[in-house]
């Protein structure tokens, strides 16, 4: 089953994209949830022509989000938490914090957009997160989790 999408869904595409799903997935989660439409030939067309109209603001959008990863680039937080003697760290750093030490730097980024190697960090060291700012624009930082 085609269906467009109306907003960002996780693991399956951004709005606006045309993706194919399971029949049941579209049918049964999808579309009554306002997530998306289905495909059809004059959904398309309106779809196509929407997208025309919006490619221009899309461009601003994007020129935008990698002006804001160039500035990123290069970045590095330090991230203190309390520790155990072996190095674990009691609970772990996740992307609210991390969201957190971003905006103190002065880039206020959603907490959804921000991808970790693992979903949580537990223990001390270095490691690199990815900062989404766009569909096709991403930007690269360096975490340094030190003992407080």
């Amino acid at each position: 089953m085609d269906i467009i999408l109306l907003q960002d869904v996780p693991k399956l595409g951004q709005k606006d994209d045309l993706v194919q799903v399971k029949n049941g997935y579209g049918r049964n989660f999808l579309i009554p949830k306002g997530y998306a439409i289905a495909a059809t030939p004059s959904a398309k067309k309106m779809h196509a022509e929407n997208l025309k109209q919006r490619a221009h603001k899309e461009e601003k959008i994007k020129a935008q989000a990698s002006e804001l990863a160039e500035k990123m680039t290069g970045l590095k937080l330090v991230i203190g938490a309390k520790t155990s003697s072996s190095g674990k760290i009691f609970g772990s750093i996740n992307t609210i914090q991390i969201a957190e030490a971003l905006k103190e730097k002065g880039f206020e980024t959603d907490r959804k957009n921000i991808l970790l190697p693992e979903d949580q960090i537990k223990e001390i060291g270095n490691y690199k997160a990815v900062i989404k700012l766009h569909r096709e624009v991403k930007a690269e930082i360096d975490l340094e989790i030190i003992a407080e």
